[in-house]
């Protein structure tokens, strides 16, 4: 609420993932060096959301070259914040997903998994900037639980979140 940011993660990705996915026939207009790679998941402000919905010069190279391996979800919005919407950008998403394990999809957690020590490391185990303050609130939202966990997660919410 009221963030001066948005929140798209961009990476500069050296590899196969990144800078691999990268096709030249985007030059001029989209160099190497301002290729981004980044979460599906975001979040932005209306201004933001006018601005992309309205852009026909970039989303029309993407259209045209971004092919396999270059997915769009992946890039597009990356590229565009990173050459146009910099300093407005915060270069990261508000969603907490668990990529320790490596390969293309990040790991699942089941019903065993859910605790609340878990939980409260999810919520508070890490530190960001919100309005050029630190703080431990990093992430709005979470991914990837199996059905099989949502009785915990309803379960161990009102403690978490003190409600009831």
């Amino acid at each position: 609420m009221n963030s001066k940011k948005t929140f798209i993660e961009a990476l500069d990705i050296e590899g196969g993932v990144g800078r691999g996915r990268y096709n030249n026939k985007m030059r001029p207009l989209i160099k190497l060096s301002q290729w981004r790679k980044g979460s599906q998941w975001f979040q932005i402000d209306r201004n933001l959301a006018l601005h992309i919905v309205s852009d026909n010069l970039y989303f029309s190279m993407f259209k045209k070259f971004c092919n396999p391996p270059c997915y769009s979800d992946e890039h597009y919005l990356p590229t565009l914040v990173s050459i146009k919407f910099w300093k407005r950008n915060s270069n990261r998403t508000l969603t907490w997903v668990d990529w320790s394990k490596g390969g293309p999809h990040p790991s699942k957690f089941i019903r065993p998994h859910v605790t609340i020590d878990f939980l409260e490391r999810l919520r508070f185990g890490s530190t960001c900037e919100y309005n050029g303050k630190t703080t431990n609130v990093c992430h709005l939202f979470a991914r990837k639980f199996t059905t099989h966990a949502l009785d915990r997660l309803l379960r161990f919410a009102p403690k978490l979140m003190q409600f009831n």
